[in-house]
């Protein structure tokens, strides 16, 4: 068993993304709500250009892994993928999201753009229980003391 309490041959695979205008997963949350007013499901979802060549595995108990300022913070499970179709007319992948925001321990990540596949071993762990209601650290902060590998 690993750190999350699951076998060291999970099938799944994550992903990871910036989250780019928002600083921490309270925001992301905050501005989630918004967004989820105007879906049917109310789900929040990621739309991105491409499609996932790996859904079965994303599917099968994956994670998207948020990047805030330059470090890994929070995580949502995927719940499905939709085909959404653009004002453009051209169509996309809407990732589906549980609405729970899991913090993550904190772990630098270099900037990068779009979305990348994130293996579990690779996958920051998820903070116990008791600390995820805490005040997180500012962004400039947990950047720091991970950098020097403290969290």
């Amino acid at each position: 068993m690993d750190r999350w309490g699951a076998s060291r041959m999970a099938n799944h695979i994550n992903l990871i993304k910036l989250c780019v205008g928002t600083e921490t997963p309270d925001d992301l949350a905050l501005w989630q709500a918004q967004k989820r007013k105007t879906l049917p499901d109310t789900l929040p979802r990621h739309v991105t250009r491409m499609w996932p060549k790996r859904a079965e595995e994303l599917l099968d108990g994956g994670s998207l892994y948020w990047v805030f300022k330059g470090v890994t913070l929070a995580r949502q499970r995927v719940i499905r993928l939709d085909e959404v179709t653009g004002a453009d007319g051209i169509p996309r992948c809407g990732i589906v999201l549980d609405p729970a925001i899991i913090r993550t321990t904190p772990a630098p990540r270099r900037p990068f753009q779009g979305w990348r596949y994130l293996t579990p071993e690779d996958a920051p762990a998820d903070l116990p229980k008791r600390a995820q209601h805490e005040d997180p650290l500012p962004a400039s902060l947990n950047a720091a003391l991970a950098e020097i590998g403290v969290l």
